[in-house]
């Protein structure tokens, strides 16, 4: 049984709740439950209710200009976006490879932006629910609170976060929107200063984020019962790998595997993602629904992020953190793990390993020295993919003959994991929800199971065609003005009693 709450009256019999908006996560969600007179619930979704146009109004722009443009996407994973958009715009001038300096820079930036990222989202927004529980206070899950009750995990999170935002700032220039990565390369070495402002804390850093996973170990050790269950539905992964098979945050070829593990697509290079993947678009969110073309909708959609990362890799390049993917894979004996509150688990592992990155990047003397730039021959389109914080993260860029931007496409990571995130809040609700009175606390399981995704929701707002649009006019003592809906088909819709 469906409906579309967006388009149509909710059915008779039937209760809507919106938990409205989705709290501790980046952009404006809401999402919409359909109850019946039982408690029962019909339908469970999750609505995208912001929208930016960043895919056209990048229309016209000189390429260069791009990299820093697409910052703006967000606040929390800008790198992701100008290391991406940097990468497809190397192609475009011929710069295949960037040198060495410049790709050991870049590096840094990108591990430096995935270790604070993930630092954020745990220690900040996901750890009060998984310190406190799903019933707390709710006045207490809260990064606050989690100072105030344990004040030894915020602080080393909170510091986590601090080196990796360092970290960004001595490559790019600023904390957050810098200016560092550009078509061909990158502008500036890192200096002498800032290295050995951050090279002696680099070992602290690797300590932490081995204490970060134990301490996720430990959670899932003390309540296995539900982190192996709650919200988990099988799915494929994506990801992109190194051409030997590691895990590669930066750059590598695109593989999946099924549900059961097995590897189906492997090798395939980022510049045909066309082939590949296929986008659809739906009348109730502004994000879209990606799955793999051969597939087809209902079986190609994914995950992806440190969930699919972590399983689709055959090993991680560094040696603490493969001892944790070794155990993390060995949890699962022998299948896929699945369970949707892992992706906490995942995600600490990649931080142990991005420490330890950076840490033998900091000792290696091409990002003080050596040539940025690279040059070839001009190409009018390139792809650039990376592995963003949340998942894989796709930029596509055409460019005319007098350098201005022709076409855009992206497809962001929030956007792979969108049918995979309305799987978790419908398994959820179904476990959780169906047949009980609504309590604050059961309605916040809905909202962890989204937080485990890491959504970044206003990178992920695009959608074709025309976007509906609500107005309504108030005037100074309350009353009614004017009311205007225009639908997606462009229809102009005034409320009955109010003056054209």
């Amino acid at each position: 049984m469906t409906f579309d709450l967006e388009t149509a009256a909710i059915p008779q019999g039937l209760r809507r709740v919106a938990i409205d908006p989705v709290s501790r996560v980046e952009g404006h969600g809401k999402v919409t439950i359909l109850l019946d007179e039982h408690h029962r619930v019909q339908q469970v979704r999750l609505h995208i209710v912001e929208f930016r146009g960043f895919e056209k109004f990048i229309e016209g722009r000189p390429y260069w200009e791009v990299p820093v443009m697409v910052q703006r996407l967000c606040g929390i994973c800008p790198v992701s976006h100008q290391l991406a958009a940097s990468k497809a715009l190397d192609r475009v001038i011929g710069a295949q490879p960037v040198t060495r300096s410049a790709e050991k820079i870049r590096r840094l930036m990108h591990y430096g932006q995935v270790m604070q990222s993930h630092a954020l989202h745990f220690f900040y927004l996901a750890s009060p629910d998984l310190l406190f529980g799903f019933d707390s206070d709710v006045n207490l899950r809260n990064i606050v609170g989690v100072a105030q009750a344990h004040p030894d995990i915020a602080k080393k999170g909170i510091l986590l976060r601090k080196f990796g935002q360092e970290l960004i700032r001595i490559t790019s220039g600023k904390r957050i929107h810098g200016t560092g990565s550009v078509p061909g390369g990158m502008n500036k070495h890192v200096s002498r200063a800032d290295r050995e402002l951050l090279r002696p804390q680099a070992r602290q850093m690797i300590a932490w984020a081995q204490e970060g996973v134990d301490l996720v170990k430990k959670l899932h050790a003390q309540n296995p019962a539900v982190y192996d269950t709650f919200g988990s539905f099988r799915s494929n992964m994506l990801s992109l790998v190194r051409a030997d098979g590691a895990m590669d945050l930066y750059d590598g070829v695109l593989r999946a595997r099924d549900a059961d593990g097995k590897v189906f697509l492997d090798g395939a290079s980022d510049q045909d993602y066309l082939s590949l993947i296929e986008e659809e678009v739906r009348p109730w969110t502004y994000m879209k629904f990606p799955h793999l073309r051969n597939l087809g909708r209902e079986r190609g959609w994914y995950r992806v992020g440190p969930l699919a990362r972590v399983q689709n890799c055959d090993f991680i390049p560094s040696p603490l953190a493969e001892i944790e993917r070794k155990e993390f894979v060995d949890y699962g004996r022998g299948a896929p793990v699945h369970a949707t509150l892992a992706y906490h688990w995942a995600r600490m592992i990649e931080v142990l390993h991005t420490t330890e990155v950076i840490e033998t990047l900091l000792d290696d003397p091409d990002i003080l020295d050596g040539a940025l730039m690279s040059e070839g021959e001009r190409r009018r389109s390139g792809v650039g993919v990376i592995e963003a914080p949340r998942g894989t993260l796709i930029h596509d860029y055409s460019v005319g003959d007098d350098d201005l931007v022709t076409k855009c496409n992206l497809i962001v990571s929030t956007t792979h994991n969108n049918q995979a995130m309305n799987e978790a809040v419908r398994s959820v609700a179904r476990e959780y929800l169906d047949g009980h009175e609504l309590t604050e606390g059961l309605l916040n399981r809905i909202e962890v199971a989204i937080r485990a995704f890491d959504p970044c929701l206003s990178c992920a707002t695009h959608a074709i065609g025309q976007m509906p649009l609500d107005v309504t006019l108030i005037g100074p003592g309350g009353a009614l003005i004017d009311h205007v809906l225009k639908s997606q088909d462009g229809e102009m819709l005034r409320s009955e009693g109010v003056a054209a």
